[in-house]
């Protein structure tokens, strides 16, 4: 597996919410670096990380390789999706360092949109031994709290 082939696998799990097929694209040992002081490795810490992605719906993501090495490479993502549950909003406001927009009590959970870039290494299989990711500072403040001034 290429970085082509990672991205199109990458989104394929994204968007089916398939933490044991995300934790498949790695080693045994491989690392997902979520933020650059968060990592989780091997299957378990994977599809356990990868399980909060069934906190949303409407999943659409599109990904592409912005640079390839024989063993890895630079892929960008953009995803959008509906917000499913009042965990997974306090979970993004709290990881992006924005606190909670102002929303009343009966306000629509928002549609989130985030973009970022990975960096993966691969071994001779196509699986990742390690990717980072880096978040893009452009992700979309929730709807409901931009329209509400």
């Amino acid at each position: 597996m290429r970085i082509h082939d990672f991205m199109q696998a990458y989104k394929q799990v994204w968007e089916a919410q398939d933490s044991d097929g995300f934790a498949a694209l790695f080693t045994p040992d491989g690392q997902y670096w979520n933020t650059p002081f968060q990592v989780q490795t091997g299957p378990n810490e994977l599809a356990r990380y990868w399980d909060r992605i069934k906190l949303q719906q409407d999943i659409c993501l599109t990904p592409s390789v912005l640079a390839e090495t024989p063993t890895g490479g630079i892929g960008h993502w953009n995803v959008t999706y509906q917000v499913a549950s009042e965990e997974l909003f306090q979970i993004w406001a709290k990881s992006t360092g924005t606190g909670l927009p102002d929303r009343q009590p009966g306000d629509p959970l928002p549609r989130m949109e985030l973009d970022g870039t990975l960096v993966a290494d691969l071994n001779e299989q196509g699986l990742a031994t390690c990717v980072r990711i880096f978040w893009h500072s452009n992700a979309s403040i929730p709807t409901a709290a931009k329209d509400r001034d």
